[in-house]
């Protein structure tokens, strides 16, 4: 399992990176955006999430399926909506959004003003991909469908470039040589905003929920 920036018991069995993992349903349907430089309130905000429902809570010690919460958040039915978790890691603050709803065109947003942010996104159908935006302009998406990482790689803007190579590639004996390896664009916006973290740390960084949706 070739993830250099990766410390050992930080990836799953299938490269995903265990604190996702944790959170994660079985058959995930989730994004994770990042942004350098603005706090977890900001931008839960940002992303359309509504302030006065935020509040601090703890990673409990274990999940519901569906949910990053023991129960749905503050004005949350089940299978209302999602529940978006948001913390910050050094200059970088991660939103991850277990149920997909959250919208890989506000990348270009939480960038503005010299920010850097990028999100990656995982659908039930394995449509997997990475947005990266600079300053208020979308850079580059990368979609794995379509990616040659030994080809695509070296020609990504120097961040995302060290990203990627930090990711590494994941093969399994169940896949054909060349199939996609659908968890890279995870392990590479982990990689970009420092995200190197088993379940235990992710339990020490304070928390914002909300619902969303």
């Amino acid at each position: 399992m070739p993830t250099p920036g990766f410390p050992p018991h930080t990836l799953d069995s299938e490269g995903l990176p265990v604190w996702i993992s944790a959170l994660a349903a079985e058959d995930p349907h989730h994004a994770l955006h990042v942004v350098r430089g603005l706090g977890p309130a900001e931008a839960l905000e940002m992303l359309g999430a509504k302030p006065r429902l935020f509040q601090a809570r703890e990673l409990p010690a274990e999940p519901r399926e569906w949910s990053v919460l023991p129960e749905p958040a503050p004005g949350l039915e089940p299978g209302a909506g999602a529940t978006l978790l948001a913390g910050r890691v050094g200059a970088w603050t991660f939103v991850y959004d277990g149920a997909g709803f959250t919208d890989r065109d506000a990348t270009a947003e939480l960038s503005a003003d010299g920010r850097t942010a990028a999100v990656s996104m995982f659908s039930i159908n394995a449509d997997a991909s990475l947005t990266y935006a600079v300053d208020g302009a979308e850079v580059t998406t990368v979609d794995v469908d379509d990616l040659d990482p030994a080809q695509d790689v070296p020609g990504l803007p120097d961040e995302l470039r060290a990203a990627f190579e930090a990711a590494g590639v994941v093969e399994h004996d169940y896949l054909d040589p060349g199939d996609p390896d659908y968890d890279i664009c995870m392990r590479a916006v982990c990689a970009l905003a420092g995200l190197f973290l088993t379940v235990e740390e992710l339990r020490q960084v304070p928390l914002l929920v909300t619902p969303f949706g």
